[in-house]
């Protein structure tokens, strides 16, 4: 299923980096409340469950047709995407893959789809985006200059002499065509710094702000069998209330050891969280952000029940500025996405279905090109 929207926009700078990348993620604790945690590395079984979630509907329907060309793919604004240029990029996130994961990668299933049907609609999209990006640099008057244009022909010659003859052979490529593919990139990275330019990339510590804090919740809620919550009674929670604020002082008595008596009793497993702004329910966020370095809270009320709060460090540095990163990056998501969503819906689209589904991945020992977005960064990094 393709997405036309921009719901699925990254900046450029990501975009090659379809297997291997460090991500952040924000998790959902067992007491619902939310925490951003440093992942290091991608974990196989969070990749897998990603991208089987990666590819969504966008706002507009795509359109089936028939009138295509041989090897045209499909079709946008009236431009097309062939066959081979789908092929450099589909061999090229294919062996990406691989040599991280090994070929068995593609054994993975999830309710009868493969894994590489999935990578395959990833890929596809990813195309799409590219090509419209390429239009909307032509709509803004954006293009490459000459030292650019150069950069594009080195690139093109770098990777082109770097293939088989059987990889030549079985993606159906010519050195022209590498060099159509990385001027269409270049100007769809180029387009989206010239739209997303303006954007302040100076965030205040403040607004950045990490904390990290343990707290101990008592819930004010039990589940039935298909895990929707049931509310306690009042008479219920004024007893829960009344136990955490016996809790509480237990915590701010002399010689009181904060962990331990969340280990005790706490119902939510993770004792410890750090998070920045507007990441968890708002009256635990409001208490946490108050509190001084070892400081705990009076008893505060969540959606999920009664907590008292400990703050373990009011500012985290190195979280801090990880965090700025991150909000500029959204912005400027927010903004191209703006324009992308207002000029994608103009444009007239069509799949070759029937092509793209004899589409598969090339299993050959001599094809392992796996360098064309590597390449790309050489140039433009």
């Amino acid at each position: 299923m393709l997405s036309w929207g921009s719901k699925n926009i990254q900046p450029m700078g990501e975009l090659q980096h379809l297997s291997v990348k460090e991500e952040r993620v924000t998790g959902m604790s067992g007491d619902g409340t939310k925490s951003r945690k440093r992942k290091a590395g991608i974990l196989l079984f969070m990749l897998i469950v990603c991208l089987f979630a990666l590819v969504s509907c966008g706002k507009a329907k795509v359109i089936f047709t028939t009138g295509f060309g041989k090897d045209e793919v499909f079709k946008i604004g009236g431009i097309t995407c062939t066959l081979p240029e789908m092929m450099v990029y589909l061999t090229n996130t294919q062996n990406q893959y691989e040599e991280v994961y090994g070929e068995e990668i593609w054994n993975v299933s999830l309710e009868g789809v493969t894994l590489e049907e999935n990578v395959k609609d990833m890929v596809l999209a990813k195309a799409v985006q590219i090509k419209t990006m390429y239009l909307l640099a032509d709509s803004k008057g954006v293009a490459l200059t000459e030292a650019e244009q150069e950069k594009v022909r080195q690139a093109a010659e770098e990777y082109f002499r770097s293939l088989s003859d059987a990889e030549i052979e079985l993606m159906d490529v010519d050195s022209d065509i590498i060099v159509q593919m990385y001027t269409e990139y270049a100007l769809a990275d180029k387009v989206y710094r010239y739209i997303i330019q303006d954007i302040n990339p100076e965030i205040s510590d403040d607004e950045a702000r990490t904390i990290t804090v343990q707290h101990i919740l008592l819930k004010t809620y039990t589940t039935d069998g298909e895990g929707n919550r049931i509310p306690y009674t009042d008479e219920m929670k004024k007893s829960v209330y009344q136990k955490a604020c016996e809790i509480r002082e237990m915590a701010v008595a002399e010689g009181a050891n904060f962990s331990d008596l969340a280990s005790r009793y706490s119902e939510d497993p993770t004792i410890t969280y750090s998070f920045g702004k507007g990441e968890m329910d708002a009256a635990f966020e409001e208490a946490a952000f108050s509190l001084a370095t070892d400081e705990i809270s009076q008893v505060v009320e969540s959606e999920s029940g009664y907590h008292i709060i400990k703050c373990l460090n009011t500012f985290d540095r190195e979280q801090t500025d990880a965090n700025k990163l991150d909000i500029v990056e959204e912005r400027r998501r927010e903004v191209f996405g703006q324009e992308y969503d207002v000029f994608v819906e103009k444009l007239s689209r069509s799949l070759n279905e029937k092509l793209w589904d004899q589409v598969g991945f090339l299993h050959d020992e001599n094809v392992k090109t796996a360098s064309f977005f590597d390449v790309y960064d050489k140039y433009f990094p």
